[in-house]
């Protein structure tokens, strides 16, 4: 991607004061502002890597990825993205609560590029990562967070697309959980793949990934070695090397 930018317009909603509403009489509509979420970000990722991606609440970091997987089109720039891609950006993100888990995984599947017959050979390897046996005939409204992410993450990895992004999925779940799915991503690491993942977990960063990109308001400020990246982010942060900060926050 070169030059990316995203700017968007939100409503400011507070309570003026008296000063303030004499001031806006006759001119009416709501306050605005403008955000610039994303701010002129240059950003390649090769076959083979496996790229981590950093950054404080509201950085930018979940806008890039929505970016990259084509949810969001960009206000300037181009993104270029050669292969297939596989997404897991938030929980329960396209998928419909009222259908069952069933259904959701081939409504997941058909969303990343799967076809039918697809997903049906590969719906056995999706349920039984999953662990959800009979649950994955209830409606999807009747599930966990822990369960949403489980079916959610063994959607998005049984794809083994070119590309995977996956953002903030792997603190979801239980221990046991969270250590199968860092397994499956240590599976998926190859050279005809990228993977891209968004988390807090800084161990987690440093134990998978071969590469990370720090982004703060919008702008990528360092990106390189792992270790180096991330040392300099929690400096950043003046919280230093604990164990706080080096799990999921």
């Amino acid at each position: 991607m070169r030059g990316l930018g995203l700017t968007y317009t939100t409503s400011i909603d507070r309570r003026p004061t008296l000063k303030a509403r004499v001031k806006s009489l006759g001119r009416g509509g709501k306050q605005t502002r403008v955000v610039r979420a994303l701010d002129n970000v240059d950003l390649d990722v090769e076959y083979g890597q496996v790229l981590g991606v950093i950054g404080s609440n509201g950085a930018g970091k979940s806008t890039l990825m929505r970016v990259i997987a084509g949810i969001l089109p960009p206000s300037q720039g181009r993104v270029e993205v050669y292969g297939s891609v596989s997404t897991l950006l938030a929980l329960g993100v396209g998928f419909n609560p009222n259908m069952s888990g069933r259904d959701n995984v081939f409504l997941g599947g058909l969303a990343a590029g799967m076809s039918r017959e697809e997903i049906e050979k590969n719906f056995a390897e999706i349920a039984a990562f999953s662990e959800l046996g009979d649950a994955i005939e209830a409606p999807m409204r009747t599930y966990s967070s822990g369960m949403f992410a489980r079916l959610a993450f063994s959607v998005a990895a049984t794809v083994r697309p070119d590309i995977l992004i996956v953002d903030e999925a792997l603190s979801t779940g239980d221990a046991k959980f969270k250590e199968k799915s860092l397994n499956r991503i240590k599976e998926l690491r190859s050279d005809d793949r990228a993977l891209i993942l968004v988390s807090h977990a800084m161990a987690t960063l440093r134990d998978v990934c071969n590469d990370v990109a720090w982004i703060h308001k919008g702008k990528v400020i360092q990106r390189g070695e792992p270790n180096l990246v991330i040392d300099a982010y929690q400096e950043f942060l003046q919280v230093g090397k604990s164990a706080a900060i080096d799990e999921d926050v």
